[in-house]
């Protein structure tokens, strides 16, 4: 894990060369250490002492982790075990974590996300129910996100009452407080859009969030199929809590910690803990900037778990590296969604849609 408090210090060619030597070390440790993964990376002819570039790598398809518990603990070592989204009948991947790995984890997310938030915890409004974090032994995504994000925040108050109801009085006792301070609020995409956005739309109830910073993720699928763009998403939660700054993520519980934040130019961005590659869907080879491929995340942080280096089911594009006009270093890109006919993913663990 990089010692850096700055998240974004590194140029292309240093985190070229950085990028490689901490994921050959990864790709060892685990190749030792987890015998399916030595298996799997032994099929595949893996020799990292020939690796130049982190790119020759062995990756691990994302769907993997629903099939198989990859583990490079012993067995008696204390872990959590994260679930990832999913609906309903879908297996989910169980993520094993031990207590270095979910520090080194919450170390960079609280660095990174400092960048882009600032260092001092806001008052937290989370579109999400109470019940979501009361198990703590066994963490949903939702669970995950909701305190993971928590260390920006303070005051943390939901929005929502456990039977997914909009809690109307608990948000207007938030607003009251803290309204002409700024402020965070947090929830997967899904959710702040129907049982937040499309709740006061239809009870024609505007709220003064003009203050807030929206932080959202999880995925567009559902608001895709229902035609609403990113552009629409924005538009709408202005108009009914006048929100300004409405700021994606993109991450996934198989690599929680090395998140990539949105920039102020729209822009996703990767951290000196993370890279990102595209690769072309007919043969798997590299794609050019601006060209449209499937995406592979990187992570230096996953110790307890072969989760290093995983080929997603989501497609998008390079955008640039290295000039961003936010003036963020590395690599910039964009995300267009799910691949074509892939398995279905739920929006972050959800609220199953019955309606």
């Amino acid at each position: 894990m990089a010692g850096r408090e700055f998240p974004f210090s590194m140029r292309k060619e240093e985190k070229d060369r950085y990028l490689t030597s901490e994921l050959v070390k990864l790709t060892d440790y685990h190749r030792e250490h987890c015998p399916a993964y030595r298996k799997m990376t032994d099929a595949l002819g893996c020799d990292t002492r020939s690796v130049s570039h982190y790119s020759q790598l062995p990756y691990l398809p994302v769907s993997l982790f629903k099939q198989l518990r990859l583990s490079s603990l012993e067995g008696d070592e204390d872990f959590k075990t994260v679930t990832s989204s999913g609906t309903s009948g879908q297996q989910r991947s169980q993520i094993i974590l031990d207590a270095q790995t979910r520090t080194d984890q919450q170390v960079a997310l609280t660095r990174i996300g400092s960048d882009f938030l600032g260092k001092n915890r806001l008052p937290y409004l989370v579109i999400d129910c109470p019940a979501t974090i009361k198990k703590r032994d066994h963490y949903s995504a939702r669970t995950a996100g909701i305190l993971g994000f928590s260390i920006f925040g303070a005051h943390r108050t939901f929005a929502l009452k456990d039977d997914m109801s909009l809690d109307l009085e608990a948000v207007e006792d938030f607003l009251d407080k803290y309204k002409d301070k700024k402020f965070l609020i947090f929830g997967f995409t899904f959710m702040v859009w129907k049982y937040f956005c499309r709740e006061l739309e239809e009870r024609q109830i505007k709220l003064d969030c003009s203050k807030a910073v929206l932080l959202h993720g999880g995925g567009w699928k559902k608001l895709a199929d229902q035609a609403v763009s990113k552009e629409e998403f924005a538009r709408r939660l202005k108009n009914v809590c006048g929100v300004e700054r409405v700021m994606d993520y993109y991450g996934m519980t198989e690599q929680t910690g090395s998140i990539y934040f949105e920039c102020e130019c729209g822009h996703l961005h990767c951290s000196d803990y993370s890279g990102i590659i595209f690769r072309r869907p007919e043969d798997f080879s590299v794609c050019d900037i601006g060209e449209t491929g499937i995406i592979e995340v990187l992570s230096v942080l996953p110790k307890s778990y072969p989760g290093h280096i995983l080929l997603t089911e989501d497609q998008g594009r390079l955008l640039g590296v290295d000039d961003c006009p936010c003036g963020r270093p590395g690599p910039y890109f964009e995300v267009f969604g799910r691949i074509k006919n892939a398995e279905l993913r739920g929006c972050s663990d959800t609220y199953e849609d019955r309606s």
